[in-house]
């Protein structure tokens, strides 16, 4: 067996290293310390290093593209084995770890080409999307869960959260369609607690979008960003709560500034000026939005040029974050 050590693959356009990257967003498995728990399940089932099986120097087997088909099989086989032992697990054990009946989800906001963008994770084996979310363990605070949950899907340790909404229509959890989803995963028709009813508490997280890491979750096989006004399908009543995180962040703008969460530490006046429109969905005056935003005191002019561009370059901004955050604690005067 070939030592533990990662190769690069020089085939152009790998079929192998594309099929992988299709299946799992987890690296390669090796069977090293610190392999995550799908990989360590595939190592200690399969002999699997840390190699392209097109491109080994060791040619164990050879450049044969139907060989490579048979292994590309039984790693997706094992793959499927993995979530299928990790979602029985989290089925057995949730129950005692976590609070009945009670969830949260995050509406996770990013700015990114003038455009707002939200969060989203694809569900195994299906076609809809949901919003980051989770579940509250029976002896921790709901924001200090929401604060695990965004961390986890982010990567970010310093987020603004903000809750927002109790979302408790008892047709929002769809029954049939978990236990169809369970079935379709060989769980059998038996009910467990993940297929009862959920009320769920509402929180949107503003981001910067450059430095998020998307990472999906254990009921999930992607995730990445959506432009709001271009959403795929979404399972239960996520649309909806969506949408109500949009309309709390436009109310809030009339008395709490947004954007050191949203926006690189150094910006233009018209980029922000961008944010707010965007989020407002409409236009603002150049002019009357630059008096506005300079008079509540929020803003460090810069004495630096954004670079590049045809025209003269605008001056630079950051936030006063001392003035920024008491603005957040004690509001702002008059709306937009």
């Amino acid at each position: 067996m070939p030592p533990e050590e990662v190769f690069t693959c020089t085939k152009p356009d790998c079929e192998f290293c594309s099929e992988w990257a299709m299946t799992t967003q987890d690296k390669v498995p090796t069977r090293t310390t610190g392999a995550s728990p799908k990989a360590s399940f595939l190592a200690d089932n399969f002999f699997i290093t840390s190699l392209c099986l097109y491109d080994t120097k060791y040619a164990i087997f050879g450049k044969k593209p139907w060989l490579i088909q048979g292994i590309l099989f039984i790693y997706k086989y094992l793959l499927q084995m993995a979530d299928l032992k990790e979602l029985k697990d989290f089925i057995k054990e949730g129950e005692k770890e976590f609070l009945p009946h009670v969830s949260l989800d995050c509406v996770v906001l990013g700015f990114h080409e003038n455009e707002l963008k939200v969060l989203l994770l694809k569900m195994k084996q299906g076609e809809q999307w949901s919003l980051a979310g989770g579940f509250i363990r029976k002896d921790e605070p709901v924001d200090k869960e929401a604060y695990r949950v965004l961390k986890e899907r982010t990567g970010l340790n310093d987020i603004f959260l903000q809750q927002f909404h109790l979302f408790g229509n008892p047709g929002r959890s769809d029954k049939k369609f978990w236990t169809e989803w369970f079935l379709k995963r060989g769980l059998g028709h038996s009910e467990n607690w993940l297929t009862q009813r959920f009320v769920t508490v509402g929180y949107y997280a503003l981001v910067e979008y450059s430095q998020v890491s998307p990472k999906p979750d254990s009921l999930s096989d992607a995730c990445r960003w959506f432009d709001l006004r271009q959403l795929p399908p979404l399972i239960m009543d996520h649309s909806q709560i969506i949408q109500k995180a949009i309309d709390t962040v436009r109310l809030q703008l009339n008395y709490q500034p947004i954007g050191y969460n949203l926006l690189p530490k150094k910006f233009t006046m018209p980029q922000l000026q961008k944010l707010y429109e965007t989020v407002l969905d409409r236009s603002l005056d150049r002019r009357n939005f630059q008096r506005r935003i300079l008079g509540y005191g929020i803003l460090r002019r810069l004495k630096e040029r954004k670079k590049g561009g045809a025209h003269k370059a605008p001056y630079l901004y950051s936030f006063d974050l001392r003035k920024y955050h008491n603005a957040l604690k004690d509001g702002l005067q008059g709306g937009w």
